[in-house]
This record gives C-alpha cells, sequence and structure tokens, in this order.
C-alpha cells in the first residue's frame, strides 16, 4: 500500500499548489498587495522568471535542466528506498511535488508564480511549491541525519 499513498499525495500536493496560483492570478492584479493574516503574511501576485530570490532572470532551459535532474533523482531514490524510513519517503514526496509544481508553471506561462510574503520580515516572496521544496530539503537533511546516527532500519 506504502507504493500508491506517497504517489498519490504528490498528486494532490501539486493539485493544491495549482489551484493556490490560479486563485491568485484569478483574484489579484499582478503587483497587488491583498492582507491575508495582517502582521504575519499578506498576498501578492508576482511572476518570477528566475530562481529562489529572482536570480538568473529568464534562463527558462536552465531551470528545466536542474529541474528534470532533481525530479529524476528524487523518483529514482523514492523507488529505490520506498519501504525505507517514512522521513526519507516524505521528504522525497515533497521535494518532487515542489518541483513539478514550479515546472509546471514553468512550461505552461513561461514564468512562476508566487504569492506569499511575509510580513514580519524581510524574505522573498514565495509559493505553495517553494514551501514543499523547502520543507522537503529540511526533512531529507533530518532523515538523513537519522540514518547516519542510527542506521538504516530507524
Amino acid at each position: 500500500m506504502r507504493k500508491l499513498y506517497f504517489p498519490l499525495a504528490g498528486v494532490i500536493l501539486i493539485v493544491l499548489d495549482q489551484l493556490s496560483k490560479f486563485w491568485i492570478v484569478s483574484n489579484l492584479e499582478l503587483g497587488q498587495v491583498r492582507s491575508f493574516l495582517p502582521g504575519i503574511f499578506s498576498l501578492t501576485y508576482l511572476q518570477n522568471r528566475g530562481a529562489a530570490f529572482s536570480m538568473l532572470q529568464d534562463q527558462q532551459w536552465l531551470f528545466a535542466l536542474i529541474t528534470f535532474l532533481v525530479i529524476g533523482f528524487g523518483v529514482y531514490y523514492f523507488i529505490k528506498n520506498i519501504q525505507g524510513d517514512l522521513w526519507l519517503l516524505v521528504s522525497l514526496t515533497l521535494i518532487i511535488a515542489g518541483g513539478i509544481g514550479n515546472f509546471i508553471d514553468r512550461v505552461r506561462l513561461g514564468y512562476v508564480v508566487d504569492m506569499v510574503h511575509l510580513d514580519f520580515m524581510d524574505f522573498a516572496i514565495f509559493n505553495v511549491a517553494d514551501s514543499y521544496l523547502t520543507m522537503g530539503v529540511i526533512l531529507l537533511f533530518i532523515a538523513l541525519w537519522r540514518e547516519e546516527k542510527y542506521g538504516a532500519n530507524h
């Protein structure tokens, strides 16, 4: 059963990411800011044609190649470890879903839709797929640390 749960969860995560982006594009003008939880975060519709923090603007071929490699490696490693550590499988599911969510935007639109602004700190505007990627990488580090510290069976 485990083989089915994670891919299904990945598809659900991708759909949620795409629905959030669709809602933003449908309800906010480009550059518009709408307070959501005052003092915590607001919604802002931006078109990011670069990577994290808008670096490497308009390098779509490079992003496509990197995304293909990361997702390919993630899927391979996921399949290889399908009976493995739960932390590892969750982290890979998040990384794969986040990569695919942003890849869909790049292929379909030529840019990534970003929308979340943390009002309490000066930080880049990001999207749901970026959150998946960030949490996935953090959990991957935890999974690898646990494997190193406790062995493959924990």
